[in-house]
């Protein structure tokens, strides 16, 4: 009897993929709450108070604190760069999925987003995004507990090369 181990990839991510989706024109956010309590929300607001250019999706709303809304990735202007996905995981796969298709090169599952399936998914279109990573960890400025846990990454040799 021949028994068959399977062999877990694990997708590394990389400096370069982190700098790349942050020096995009913009940066689109799926998963932004009206609710200015949620986590969503609180990364939509730090972005924009740091000076990114942001467009939020949110299917419910076509406007937040000013900002044009889009109701999917669907909807998003065609030169969209960057991506980043805060959303329930029951809705991550079917947005990563969208995101892709739309030619977005640029994609950044939320650490604690992501599902079983989120890197197969990525493989399987041949696609690398940056993965259980927190946005506060780099979009500069970094504050408070983030710049010391990202402090202590650093010290340890953990941060993506």
């Amino acid at each position: 009897m021949k028994f068959v181990v399977p062999i877990l990839i694990i997708m590394t991510v990389t400096k370069q993929q982190i700098d790349d989706f942050l020096k995009a024109q913009s940066i689109a956010i799926a998963g932004v709450s009206t609710d200015e309590r949620k986590f969503g929300r609180k990364v939509f607001d730090e972005l924009v108070n740091s000076g990114y250019q942001v467009l939020p999706i949110n299917p419910n709303t076509n406007n937040i604190n000013g900002h044009l809304c889009y109701p999917s990735v669907k909807e998003l202007p065609d030169h969209t760069e960057s991506l980043l996905i805060i959303t329930p995981k029951n809705e991550t796969d079917k947005v990563l999925k969208d995101a892709i298709n739309k030619g977005i090169k640029n994609i950044w599952v939320q650490q604690f987003s992501n599902t079983e399936n989120t890197i197969a998914i990525a493989e399987e279109y041949q696609q690398e995004i940056i993965h259980s990573k927190c946005i506060f960890m780099f979009a500069e400025p970094v504050k408070g507990f983030h710049k010391f846990h990202k402090q202590l990454l650093k010290v340890f040799g953990r941060l993506p090369n």
